[in-house]
């Protein structure tokens, strides 16, 4: 039993370094889309009052869900296109380690959305806790990825933290619009950047 998890677990991980290529091209759309998705939700509070704990957290929950599930289609395209099974398991490998900081930062998002839960006004420390648990994420999944997105996870991690500590130490920025707009930057602009980075060393590789 144990020579059988030894080799699946060794043919799931040279799978996955034989298609980190496939998957840093996977990821360059995803992220220009879901950066884009970051934007576009970033700038609803400019057009309707968004500062309760819970339409904040309500508000970034669908924005979250429109990205998992618009990154979700775009995976299953270029499964297609590749002629490869979509729920492989390599990609079983990936969500797995991707799944317990996501479930930690949808857990807290629930606990701000119920009634009275947590004290009013608390909505800005939502963006560099939710920075925090995807940064590990994503570092977590960068194991089987390009180095870039360990980089890439690193980077959300100590910037989170920066965050964090920039909040506390200046309480004037604990409002919910400064957090529509951390978010807009880091989960919105960030990842537009992150995706045109990836698209055009991308094509360079492929013209080289």
């Amino acid at each position: 039993m144990e020579n059988n998890w030894a080799s699946e677990n060794l043919l799931a991980i040279r799978t996955l370094m034989e298609r980190s290529s496939i998957y840093r091209r996977a990821l360059a759309p995803i992220m220009i889309v879901t950066g884009a998705i970051g934007c576009a939700a970033s700038l609803v509070h400019y057009f309707v009052e968004i500062r309760s704990n819970l339409a904040f957290a309500m508000l970034w929950m669908v924005t979250a869900c429109v990205a998992f599930i618009t990154a979700l289609l775009l995976v299953r395209r270029q499964a297609l296109q590749d002629a490869e099974p979509f729920w492989s398991m390599p990609t079983r490998r990936v969500w797995q380690s991707l799944l317990p900081n996501f479930f930690i930062g949808l857990a807290i998002c629930i606990l701000f959305s119920i009634p009275g839960a947590m004290p009013a006004g608390m909505s800005w420390i939502l963006p560099p806790v939710w920075m925090l648990f995807y940064g590990s994420g994503l570092h977590a999944a960068g194991f089987f990825m390009q180095r870039s997105i360990k980089l890439f996870g690193w980077m959300f991690v100590i910037l989170g933290a920066l965050v964090l500590v920039g909040f506390n130490y200046f309480p004037r920025l604990q409002t919910a619009e400064v957090a529509h707009d951390t978010m807009g930057i880091f989960f919105g602009a960030v990842h537009l950047a992150f995706g045109i980075y990836l698209f055009f060393t991308e094509t360079r590789k492929k013209a080289a």
